[in-house]
């Protein structure tokens, strides 16, 4: 049938889609340890059977001896928050905004996507606090009116060091959406911010604080993290624990940050700002997740660890396009092509397999026997790898 994207279709098409037998070939496979060149079989939209060499069935799908990967998966973004507020003061239609970002994610071959939403922010004042229903409310009501093309699920961001934080998480934590919780602490001097320097450029920047303004305000911030940062971590740990919920940290800097985490339950660290870090991290048995823009810029742009030089180590084992969806593709690429120690297994692991996994998605990650089809059809040219379709489970999306 010709192409109509799944949150075109109505039930009854989508569901026949999902019936009828696909056979994707003249495809590299990139399964979780090697590539092959072959065939893959779709039935009631998972897969069936992967087979060497081409079929000569007519209706398989010919994939022109480009790739065939598993759909990425996302534990980080925020690109959700561009669109519920694409500039200063300028608030978008929440579900316009949930299906713009959708339809980006998507053609970035991202498959699965856990919304990164911030309960808190070091502002009382900002978008995030005053459109947290929103952003909830859009992603529910456009996935029960089938406007989605990937699975939407959410990854709640609490900020500790925020007053309002341990009201906010009561009222979000148990909603059907929310899969994962993260713990981050954006006070001026440590993790993130270890240089005040940094944080006076990113935070007057922001809020067009005055010198004093900025003084102020860096105090108030350091004042809330002596208040409330211990009891409210306490409260988010045991929370995720409560609700069967996977755990992340966020910007831990020192061995001692990774020893609380694994104390904690912690199962990723997020964005370590250290090689000290991210290598306790790693060898604690945390997945270590990096920005795919930190990755093809070549660096972070808070001036932090690299991501390529954490790769280098073999201390990365996660990718994530935090603000830039199609970074997520790119930065694994980036690794296979340029880097000796990277195959494209290993580099497509990054992007599906071990995310899926740290958060116990086991359906889905890998092409194999049994798994979802959730499937990308990549075009590969070194340095600029193109998406040419997109499918979860069996349905064409983008």
């Amino acid at each position: 049938m010709p192409f109509v994207p799944v949150a075109l279709m109505s039930p009854s098409t989508e569901l026949e889609v999902k019936m009828a037998e696909q056979i994707f070939t003249n495809a590299k496979i990139v399964l979780g340890d090697e590539v092959v060149s072959g065939t893959i079989a779709i039935n009631k939209g998972h897969i069936t059977d992967i087979s060497e060499g081409n079929s000569s069935v007519p209706q398989a799908l010919d994939m022109g001896g480009d790739y065939v990967m598993p759909g990425l998966v996302e534990l980080h973004t925020d690109n959700l928050e561009k669109h519920m507020t694409p500039r200063p003061k300028t608030e978008w239609p929440p579900i316009a905004a949930a299906v713009a970002h959708d339809n980006q994610v998507a053609s970035a071959g991202i498959t699965t996507v856990f919304d990164a939403i911030a309960i808190g922010d070091v502002h009382d004042g900002s978008e995030r606090i005053r459109r947290l229903n929103d952003s909830i409310n859009s992603l529910t009501e456009a996935k029960e009116k089938n406007l989605l093309r990937a699975d939407h699920l959410v990854h709640l961001r609490c900020e500790v060091s925020y007053r309002g934080m341990r009201e906010a998480l009561d009222t979000m934590s148990g909603h059907k959406l929310v899969k994962m919780l993260s713990i981050m602490d954006h006070t001026p001097g440590q993790r993130q911010f270890v240089s005040l320097d940094a944080y006076y450029t990113y935070y007057q920047g922001k809020y067009g604080l005055t010198d004093d303004q900025m003084r102020s305000f860096i105090e108030e911030r350091k004042e809330d993290q002596r208040q409330y940062s211990i009891p409210h971590r306490r409260y988010v740990v045991g929370t995720a624990k409560e609700l069967n919920l996977a755990l992340a940290s966020h910007d831990d800097a020192t061995s001692e940050h990774v020893a609380e985490a694994v104390e904690d339950g912690i199962t990723v660290a997020e964005f370590p700002t250290t090689m000290e870090a991210a290598k306790a991290s790693h060898e604690a048995g945390l997945g270590v997740m990096m920005g795919g823009p930190n990755l093809v810029r070549g660096g972070s742009h808070s001036g932090n660890i690299a991501a390529g030089d954490l790769a280098k180590e073999g201390y990365l084992d996660i990718i994530s396009s935090d603000y830039v969806p199609h970074s997520l593709l790119h930065g694994a690429m980036l690794l296979f092509d340029d880097l000796d120690d990277y195959d494209l297994p290993r580099a497509i692991r990054l992007v599906s397999k071990t995310p899926a996994e740290r958060v116990g998605l086991t359906d889905r990650g890998e092409i194999a026997i049994g798994k979802r089809a959730d499937l990308i059809h990549v075009h590969h040219s070194p340095h600029h790898p193109v998406v040419r379709g997109v499918w979860r489970e069996g349905i064409r999306v983008s």
